[in-house]
């Protein structure tokens, strides 16, 4: 299978040949009982999801080695030879630009000793070389040369069996790159699906792009790598308390009662979650800087020119969102992370500040500053959440604690049809319906011994043309 090319013109990283090398043996038995966990009817989760040794290991199969992870943005690596380092999951990775303009990903491993061939985060390098044996590839994986080079030969060795191994596919969508492990899997527009039109909310505000700025901020956190993600993905309802005395240090005054906005929503389309109001610069406010909010107001008649009046009012709105699995983001505060994980009780959390590429650079350097103040690991709000996402976790080291189930049963009977958005869509942001979306997706993956075995739940509804720079999807009605 050969990966689509990218709807930026990026060139999708071809397994054509690897393929086989690629695959490894058949997975692994589901876990007996998974169905047990989950009660999507009645809204109940099982604790086992969060501490569980044996279901962590079965993610690492089952949802990470297949499933499409965010591994850089373009405007990290946009000459020839530039490269990052990062994770997909547990794998350390290089994603590096090539000769041609295409992008790919190795494992960062030596495959002579399995050392780690790069233990730098970034760069420009011609090549890598192990520190061990001095085994040498090319920016394109291949195996150039080592010291020996003539004894291995009369060994009979060959080396075009022995470059890095490489990630499957590899594929853009609008300067997010991402990886993903299976080469049987979907491609990454068909894994994104009209997830894309929400999406576009942040990566096509002007049809000029965006980037990162400011490099990546590293920090662990105690945590199972789901809690986080719920809570960017809907989890708005937690603001009203735990973010109240933050939100007075900023703003003057409490976090908005935004259970009773009627006109806001939770969305979900194959596990990923966006929970928002209209309110254009809500999750801007709370960086206190009104020249981000006036930047914000100021481009959006653009927007609505461009992407609708609808999503021209999400563009820095009161929101959170989760890419499935381990994506998050914040409209507005702009803050951009990944959460690895290291184990059911610690993840390695990657963050970046996104901006518009043509923002001016005085509003990229407050959009900067505003990230830090609020979500870095001093933040104000950052703070607030680590040590709930902590003892989230923590707490089922109890015996009898675990045998306790949760609740997610928040906004059962709120979905609306024939509301004109694409994706599932319901009432109030104060909800939880995109969390039972993740741990349907979640399930679905957890069962399945391959892709074709997972239920297609959310067919597309858009066409590709709808996500392509400087043609509008279809409007809101």
């Amino acid at each position: 299978m050969t990966a689509s090319t990218a709807s930026t013109g990026t060139p999708a990283h071809d397994c054509t040949g690897n393929c086989e090398r690629l695959r490894k043996d058949p997975a692994s038995e589901p876990l007996p009982g998974l169905e047990r966990l989950i009660d999507l009817d009645s809204g109940r989760l099982s604790r086992r999801v969060y501490w569980d040794q044996r279901v962590y290991e079965q993610e690492l199969e089952k949802i990470f080695a297949r499933s499409w992870l965010f591994l850089a943005h373009e405007s990290q690596i946009p000459k020839a030879g530039d490269y990052v380092t990062t994770y997909m999951a547990e794998d350390n990775v290089i994603v590096v630009r090539q000769k041609d303009g295409s992008i790919k990903a190795f494992l960062n491993t030596c495959p002579h000793r399995g050392n780690k061939l790069n233990f730098t985060d970034a760069g420009n390098a011609r090549g890598f070389i192990c520190n061990y044996h001095g085994w040498s590839f090319g920016i394109d994986g291949a195996l150039r040369g080592m010291a020996g080079q003539e004894l291995f030969e009369a060994s009979g060795m060959d080396r075009a069996e022995h470059g890095l191994h490489p990630v499957a596919q590899v594929a853009s969508y609008k300067g997010l790159v991402f990886g993903n492990m299976d080469p049987d899997a979907p491609s990454l527009e068909e894994f994104l699906g009209d997830f894309r039109y929400y999406l576009d909310v942040m990566l096509d505000m002007d049809g000029e792009g965006t980037e990162f700025i400011g490099g990546c901020v590293k920090s662990e956190i105690r945590c199972n790598w789901k809690v986080p993600v719920e809570n960017f993905i809907g989890d708005i309802y937690h603001a009203l308390w735990t973010h109240d005395s933050a939100a007075r240090a900023m703003l003057g005054g409490p976090v908005a009662e935004v259970y009773k906005d009627p006109d806001s929503y939770h969305v979900n389309v194959n596990g990923h979650g966006w929970e928002f109001n209209l309110d254009v610069v809500g999750n801007a406010a709370t960086l206190g800087d009104k020249e981000i909010r006036k930047y914000l107001y100021g481009i959006q008649p653009k927007v609505a020119q461009r992407l609708g009046e609808f999503r021209s009012k999400m563009i820095g709105s009161i929101s959170s969102v989760s890419v499935f699995p381990n994506l998050s983001f914040l409209p507005g505060q702009n803050t951009f992370r990944v959460w690895h994980p290291r184990g059911p009780g610690k993840i390695e959390l990657h963050t970046w500040t996104i901006v518009n590429k043509s923002a001016p650079q005085d509003i990229k350097d407050r959009w900067l500053k505003g990230t830090m103040m609020t979500f870095s690991p001093s933040g104000v709000f950052e703070m607030d959440d680590g040590e709930n996402f902590e003892f989230s976790t923590r707490t089922n080291a109890g015996f009898v604690t675990r045998q306790q189930d949760l609740y997610m049963g928040l906004g059962r009977g709120t979905r609306l049809d024939g509301s004109g958005l694409p994706g599932n869509v319901y009432r109030n942001q104060v909800n939880e319906a995109n969390h039972r979306a993740f741990y349907q997706r979640w399930l679905d993956l957890m069962q399945a011994r391959a892709w074709h075995e997972v239920p297609e739940r959310d067919k597309p509804a858009l066409p590709d043309s709808a996500f392509t720079y400087g043609q509008q999807a279809k409007e809101a009605a």
